[in-house]
């Protein structure tokens, strides 16, 4: 069964490349341009995976990751941050892995493999 993925970023061409790269790895992509949205995608259809940026209007990448694990249906799926700048190590507890952009193909496909295979639910 493919791992499903939601990608949560303000920057469209971000979130296309992304989306492009993870399903020609035969992952099953959605995506978000803020945190609320993302939320709103979650209550649909729990991922299991949630990739999203730091920095973004409406909701931020620290928000929505508290109300992420603050809700039961999504509480254990894993997160992966993908930044450009990094977050306070005071927010760690919130997320599984951070990657900075750029952050390049091979660890950007190889960290998301790794959330979701070993010991994680994906």
């Amino acid at each position: 069964m493919m791992s499903s993925i939601l990608l949560v970023d303000d920057e469209p061409e971000i979130l296309a490349a992304s989306r492009l790269i993870l399903e020609s790895e035969e992952y099953e992509v959605s995506c978000a341009s803020n945190g609320a949205e993302a939320l709103v995608c979650v209550v649909a259809h729990v991922p299991d995976l949630i990739v999203t940026d730091w920095m973004m209007p409406i909701m931020d990448g620290a928000e929505l990751c508290r109300r992420l694990k603050s809700m039961p249906q999504s509480a254990d799926v894993p997160i992966l941050v993908h930044t450009a700048v990094p977050p306070s190590s005071s927010d760690a507890q919130y997320w599984n892995a951070c990657l900075l952009k750029p952050s390049g193909t091979n660890l950007f496909l190889e960290t998301i493999a790794q959330l979701c295979g070993g010991g994680v639910r994906c």
